[in-house]
């Protein structure tokens, strides 16, 4: 009897240590619930956004080229009889470079003047039988177009003659000839190189993104090997649409060249200044969250953690302007990013200039 009360009563201690074991885990459960459940406090180290002066440049590979530059061609096939021009000089507009052999086609001329001439005494005589009837009207009109016919024959054989004039169409510089006088050449010959350099263009390529910010009659800076100074040009022309490969906008701008020190074909590094505020809203690269399909920034409202969407603009080494998204005397978070949360508790251990 007294051995089966011992069992009892060790049994029943036995029960109520589980029941204090199972109650203390279920605290323990609910105290670690409801610490999940509350935001942890993040720790980290903040910016002011503050207006400031902004000016923002493109840099662009471009290239030197003649304001005008053509290969000469004859437009016929003819013997050179005479070479006027020295390589690498300068030559004016209207000036006799090539001369071709004229001598047929000078007689063929005198010909047709001769066959012109009898005609047209032939046609006066018609006229004056034509009006007392001895002629019929047919022949004075046949006699009429042949006189036209002669006249075209003319005029084709003078264009021709004017064609053995080989011709500068624009002052410029004249480059190493390929022929010789005696050779016989043809429209697919050329002769030589001629480029107008006394002010030059240049040609480079911008992003379509940036197009709104270029117009006509902006300045861009450049410079090019061999010269340690900054030269300045005008954009004077804008190509009509972008690349279709390269999603690029092709920009022209003209250079003074009056002293001849620039040379077509030069490699140039191009500054195209975009635009200049004084006014524009600046925080360090880091501070931005890319996302799939947009750019957060952590700042923090009323001592919280509050993530804003924002929009970018252009970059300095260790700076991106923002054009949305944020408003001048925001604070934002630059340590902890991974770690931050919406209306987590915010304290900052540092406030960065």
């Amino acid at each position: 009897m007294k051995a089966t009360r011992l069992a009892y009563q060790k049994h029943g201690f036995i029960f109520l240590l589980m029941a204090i074991a199972l109650i203390g885990c279920k605290n323990s459960h609910d105290e670690n619930a409801s610490a999940k459940g509350k935001p942890k406090e993040l720790n980290a180290e903040a910016y002011i956004a503050v207006p400031q002066p902004f000016s923002s440049e493109l840099a662009a590979s471009g290239s030197l080229i003649a304001n005008e530059e053509i290969d000469i061609h004859p437009e016929i096939s003819g013997r050179v009889t005479g070479i006027y021009f020295k390589e690498g000089c300068h030559v004016r507009k209207g000036q006799l470079l090539v001369q071709l052999f004229d001598g047929e086609i000078k007689a063929q001329i005198q010909k047709l003047k001769s066959q012109q001439k009898l005609q047209q005494n032939i046609l006066n005589r018609q006229e004056e039988l034509l009006k007392i009837g001895g002629i019929s009207k047919q022949d004075y009109e046949t006699t009429e177009t042949q006189i036209a016919s002669i006249n075209a024959d003319i005029a084709y054989a003078e264009a021709q003659l004017r064609s053995t004039r080989i011709i500068a169409p624009f002052d410029g510089t004249i480059g190493i000839r390929s022929i010789s006088e005696g050779a016989v050449i043809s429209p697919a010959t050329v002769i030589s190189a001629l480029q107008q350099t006394h002010q030059l263009k240049i040609d480079f390529n911008v992003p379509e993104q940036y197009l709104k910010s270029i117009n006509i009659g902006n300045t861009v800076h450049f410079s090019v090997s061999g010269r340690t100074d900054t030269l300045t040009g005008k954009i004077a022309a804008i190509d009509a649409g972008a690349e279709a490969g390269t999603r690029t906008v092709k920009v022209r701008a003209i250079v003074p060249n009056k002293d001849s020190k620039l040379i077509a074909g030069s490699f140039a590094n191009v500054i195209i200044p975009i635009k200049s505020e004084a006014d524009a809203i600046l925080i360090p690269s880091q501070a931005v969250i890319p996302t799939t399909k947009e750019k957060k920034v952590a700042r923090i409202k009323n001592g919280k953690v509050d993530m804003a969407v924002v929009k970018l603009g252009q970059r300095t080494s260790d700076k991106v302007e923002i054009l949305q998204g944020l408003a001048a005397g925001d604070t934002i978070i630059l340590t902890g990013l991974m770690q931050a949360k919406p209306g987590m508790d915010v304290k900052v251990t540092r406030l960065r200039s």
